[in-house]
This record gives structure tokens, sequence and C-alpha cells, in this order.
């Protein structure tokens, strides 16, 4: 059986890619792979960074419909965690991570470019979550990360409706980062992650959890998550390159060894 998602890296970023046109739907071997090799890429050293990306023509388009529209209540009630796992697995990745959208990005698609810190799309993207047209909710997420990163009440609109925004309008409302014409999207996602692949690799470890763990509790909570993080980082080799670098050469000269 071919292998539906593949992981490549070069040069510090690691592309997360799925292959399974002409769609990229996402079939329960596509949440299998997906979820071994978001793992693997996890826990590589050389790995400073992380582009998601699917096709010309789909980022991914959702859930396999065909397979799931045969599962009774408890064979979804079994799979569903792994569905919802095989996405966390992106998400807990501790590398930043950008989602490459070209095309439909539709129901689980979206979902697991919600993952992602930054989303770039390309003017051509179709972006929504139409479950409730399938007579269902979102399942791996969408009910969730959305609304924490648009609102709750454009989040509603966008479930209730189930309807598809347009890059401009996924623009505008906070659902994607960045627009730029279909051909320049992985370079531009490519440009992103590159920023990182020389940078202080726990001090990126540690904002990342700060904000995301953050945004899951109280503010006390969050003040406290992050002096845990802002003080272990006076532990790495990174810290004190970077001030020295700083006392010494003024801001932006530290050149850091991701330790």
């Amino acid at each position: 059986m071919a292998d539906l998602v593949s992981l490549d890296v070069d040069g510090g970023i690691a592309t997360i890619r799925l292959a399974r046109p002409p769609m990229n739907v996402l079939s329960v071997q596509v949440q299998d792979e997906l979820a071994a090799v978001a793992a693997d890429a996890a826990g590589r050293r050389d790995v400073r960074a992380v582009v998601v990306e699917g096709g010309p023509r789909a980022f991914s388009a959702g859930a396999d419909v065909e397979e799931m529209a045969r599962w009774s209540y408890t064979e979804m009630l079994d799979r569903s965690r792994a569905l919802q796992e095989s996405l966390n697995a992106v998400a807990r990745l501790p590398q930043p991570t950008v989602a490459a959208i070209s095309g439909f990005a539709l129901g689980g698609g979206l979902e697991l470019a919600l993952c992602c810190d930054v989303r770039v799309a390309g003017d051509n993207a179709r972006l929504g979550l139409p479950e409730t047209r399938l007579g269902i909710i979102p399942g791996a997420g969408g009910t969730q990360r959305l609304p924490r990163l648009v609102g709750p009440a454009t989040a509603k609109d966008l479930i209730f409706t189930g309807r598809q925004v347009s890059a401009d309008e996924a623009h505008a409302i906070g659902l994607v980062d960045v627009v730029v014409p279909p051909d320049d999207v992985g370079t531009a996602a490519r440009a992103w992650a590159a920023q990182f692949v020389h940078g202080p690799a726990y001090a990126l470890r540690a904002a990342k959890v700060a904000v995301d763990t953050g945004l899951e509790t109280d503010l006390a909570t969050g003040l406290e998550i992050e002096r845990a993080q802002f003080t272990g980082l006076f532990a790495t080799r990174d810290r004190s390159i970077g001030m020295t670098s700083f006392v010494e050469e003024g801001p932006g000269a530290a050149r850091f060894e991701g330790r």
C-alpha cells in the first residue's frame, strides 16, 4: 500500500505532504500516517520548522465520506479519538508550523490547517466546515480551534451554515494570515519557516507552549506557565549565547546553536 503522507527534511525545514490526489481526503490510512509522520518530525533535532501542504487542487477536502458513511455509532465511537489524535499530533509539534493552502481546505482539511501556527493561502483557496450539511458537526477540533482563532460568533456562522469562504474573506476574519498567488504558496510558507532554522529552538518551543497552553486556562495560571517556561530557558546554551551577544555586539547578532 502506497504511502499517502510523506515527510521530507531539507535545510532544517520539514515538509509534511498529503499525497492522496485529487482531493487529499483524510481516510483512516491518511489519519494514521499523519500521526506517525508528525511524531517523527517532533522528535528530530534537525527539524527546526514544519510546513504542512497538500496539492494544487486541494490542501485537503476533508474526511473520506464514503468510508465514514459505512460506520456505525460504535465504530465511530472507537475511531473518533484516533481521528482527533491524528490532527492533535500536528498541533503538538514543538517546532513552528505553517499550513500551505492551495485550493480547497474543507472539513477535516481546514481542521488540519487550524492545527498549524500560521496559515498561508493561495488566492484560489476555499475554506469551510461543511459538516452540518451532512447532518453532523466538525469532529477533529473545528468547534474548538476555530472559535479560539476567529471568535465564537464568526465560528458559529461558518459552522452553522457550512458555507465556504474565499481566501480574501478568510484573511479578513483572521482565518488565514497571508494570501498570495497560488503558485507562490509553497515558497511563501517556506520563507516563513526559514526564519527559524537558525533560531533559538528551545525558546521558540517555550513560546509555543506558553501561548497554546495559556489559551486553555485562566490568566493567573497562564502567567505561571509563562514564568516556568521563561525561567527554564536560563538552563539553555542559546540563552547564554543570546544575552552575551546582545551585551557585546548589540541586538540581532546572536548565532544560536539550538541547544
